[in-house]
């Protein structure tokens, strides 16, 4: 486990004794029954705002506390051992990176400080198809007397419900497939010729599919560079692999500790299951995982944070090994309890379901496995 601060040991206590007390399993399960559009509650929301936690990365000179990713990564996995909804990952740190990391001065005023007391929520819109492919971007961005006009579709669009401004990543020149000729926008959710409809997750989280009909930008709405925001958007979505990998962290870890429980009370041929050999040696083994993930996760969130040179490699390897965890982890959550795991009554299917979310999301094992072994040279 990374060494923390005095000041990053204090956060961590304040969000997981709030997440256990305020924001349990069970508020996450009263969210999903009473079907809220935004998927999340607005109680929560706001006492998230209230504790600072949207300003983690946000300078001062922007009303935030700038305290880095490692500070967010603890925030993070607090809420997903509760399952915890809310855009505070969506807003808070993939839109803000995007901005801290191409915005100009103008965009970063205008926003920032928004983000910081809640009155913007910003998302990242970018997949158009079922698998994470950042590169093949279809939804075009054609240059017009006011600026652009796009036209396309987005889907899989985190917080896409409660968003009050897209970051769109277009297609200003090339094919679909190409690295150049992307470009990132700032586009409003009130915009005219912009439409959203909730998807249906087994997640029970608030994702969205846009559809864009000739939506009019400004210039002014371009983040970093014309056609060469690729840089930018990879850059993004590390940070936003990195940030992940803590609520996966988080996710896993509490399975385990499911798991663990019942081992130790539940019975069967007269003794608790737990001391069975084979059940033993499993739980060692998930363990030793465990630890093995959280140092490629820390690893993930501390590169960026120091401004290392090896930023994308470390994130890509701690999505991997995050995924590769979990995926085995909440298996075995299931498989340990037996039936009664898949029961609705019982909270380890909802840690299943939110597991398989979490390994596709900005890229599943398979695609961080490749990307590390592409940026090693192989």
């Amino acid at each position: 486990m990374a060494a923390l601060s005095e000041e990053q040991t204090m956060i961590r206590d304040q969000a997981k004794s709030w997440a256990s007390e305020q924001a349990p399993v069970q508020k996450f399960r009263e969210m999903r029954d009473s079907a809220v559009e935004q998927r999340f509650s607005a109680t929560t929301w706001a006492e998230m705002i209230e504790m600072g936690w949207t300003g983690i990365l946000v300078p001062e000179e922007f009303g935030g506390s700038d305290l880095g990713y490692l500070t967010f990564g603890v925030i993070l996995e607090e809420l997903g051992r509760q399952l915890t909804a809310s855009p505070l990952f969506a807003s808070a740190l993939v839109g803000t990176s995007a901005i801290l990391l191409g915005g100009n001065d103008e965009q970063k005023q205008s926003l920032l400080p928004k983000v910081v007391d809640g009155s913007e929520v910003l998302t990242l819109a970018l997949e158009e198809g079922n698998h994470h492919e950042p590169t093949r971007i279809e939804l075009q961005a054609k240059a017009s007397n006011s600026g652009f006009k796009l036209s396309g579709h987005k889907t899989f669009v985190l917080e896409g419900m409660a968003a009050t401004t897209f970051i769109v990543a277009a297609r200003t020149s090339g094919k679909a497939g190409d690295q150049s000729g992307i470009t990132l926008f700032l586009v409003p959710a009130d915009s005219a010729g912009l439409t959203r409809s909730a998807l249906q997750t087994f997640d029970s989280r608030g994702y969205a599919k846009l559809s864009f009909d000739g939506v009019e930008v400004g210039s002014d709405a371009i983040i970093g560079s014309l056609d060469q925001g690729f840089s930018l958007l990879e850059a993004t979505l590390d940070r936003a692999r990195a940030g992940l990998g803590a609520e996966m962290m988080g996710t896993a870890a509490q399975a385990f500790d499911m798991t663990l429980d019942y081992l130790k009370t539940r019975e069967q041929f007269g003794n608790v299951i737990g001391s069975f050999q084979a059940l033993g040696h499993r739980a060692a083994g998930l363990f030793s995982s465990m630890e093995l993930s959280r140092s490629c996760m820390e690893a993930a969130l501390q590169a960026i944070d120091n401004g290392d040179d090896n930023i994308a490699e470390v994130c890509s390897l701690s999505k991997a090994k995050m995924g590769a965890f979990l995926h085995e982890m909440s298996n075995q959550l299931i498989q340990i309890h037996g039936g009664i795991g898949m029961t609705d009554e019982f909270d380890a299917g909802f840690y299943l379901k939110r597991a398989r979310l979490l390994e596709a999301a900005f890229g599943n094992q398979a695609y961080h496995r490749n990307r590390y072994a592409t940026l090693l040279g192989f």
